[in-house]
């Protein structure tokens, strides 16, 4: 067999980058040495963020864990509150949820301090998750009859920053609070306690469907109960840049909303939905892959973004 000539290696070395499969791994290339050591800028006051939309199935408690486990790896300090009693979130989060476990219902209806039901993430230094048990599925009927219904996040929020200052502990910089796909008490409280929300949206036919009444539900807590809220960051998730559908919903998206809308995509990914089966989030599960780069730079835009308007 005859040796391969100079000429022809660099013919064939010239010719790899054109090719879809060589351009995609040199862009996660070029993502990766950009993110490598990359630490965030520190907010100057915690930012509570509530991710929501009531459509199910558009990635709400996937991206709050991911985007928190990101955050943390940057060298923030995150906790997560898990509002779903499904507890899909602490599941990600390596947290114990069983019944008998200290949780958010605890602190929602027994006012139990939420330092007491606070569980460290195992893989990630300096994220910590409020749990979420089976318990919660009837909070919605208990909080009915309790006073202050709709703010008792909120003061539960305020005594642990609080006790966070007065003990030494380090300040949570992001407090995500991650809502089940309905507009309940819970995720109501989520909204009174929080000053941003975060909409994930699918990329796919039925994405608005109900987004004008998630925003519609929004302005009504705004005026009536916490007049600081607003929709600051939207993410689209599920992305396929295969399909011409999802251009155009990221496009129309875009053309709706182009303050909030995060260049970063998140893409459809096996590792992503993978990662919770063993407790853990894709950042840690599968670090190199392309849905952790995606949910790094989206948490990079959503740290910078927040700098930036500190400094304006």
């Amino acid at each position: 067999m005859e040796p391969v000539s100079r000429e022809t290696e660099t013919i064939v070395s010239a010719e790899i980058p054109d090719t879809p499969l060589a351009q995609a791994v040199a862009r996660d290339v070029r993502r990766r040495k950009d993110l490598e050591g990359l630490r965030l800028p520190r907010p100057a006051r915690t930012r509570v963020m509530t991710v929501a939309n009531q459509k199910g199935g558009v990635g709400k408690t996937t991206s709050s864990v991911n985007l928190a486990a990101a955050l943390a790896a940057s060298g923030l300090e995150v906790l997560v509150i898990d509002t779903d009693p499904q507890g899909n979130a602490s599941t990600a989060l390596g947290a114990d949820h069983r019944a008998e476990v200290p949780s958010i219902y605890d602190v929602l209806v027994d006012g139990t301090p939420m330092a007491e039901v606070i569980q460290d993430c195992p893989d990630i230094v300096g994220l910590r998750c409020a749990p979420a048990t089976i318990d919660l599925a009837g909070a919605e009927i208990e909080l009915v009859s309790l006073v202050a219904r709709e703010t008792r996040m909120k003061t539960a929020i305020a005594a642990y920053l609080e006790h966070c200052t007065s003990t030494g502990r380090r300040v949570p910089d992001y407090v995500l609070i991650d809502c089940p796909p309905s507009l309940g008490l819970l995720t109501i409280n989520a909204f009174v306690a929080a000053d941003e929300v975060l909409i994930p949206i699918q990329c796919e036919y039925y994405a608005l469907e109900g987004l004008s009444q998630l925003l519609k539900n929004i302005e009504m807590i705004r005026t009536h109960l916490n007049p600081g809220l607003h929709v600051s960051t939207i993410l689209l998730t599920m992305f396929d840049a295969r399909t011409r559908l999802a251009a155009q919903v990221a496009d129309e998206v875009r053309e709706h909303f182009p303050e909030q809308v995060l260049a970063t995509t998140v893409p459809r990914s096996v590792r992503i939905s993978e990662a919770p089966s063993y407790q853990q989030t894709v950042i840690t599960y599968d670090p190199q892959g392309t849905g952790a780069l995606s949910y790094r730079e989206a948490a990079r835009e959503i740290a910078e973004r927040g700098a930036t308007k500190e400094q304006a």
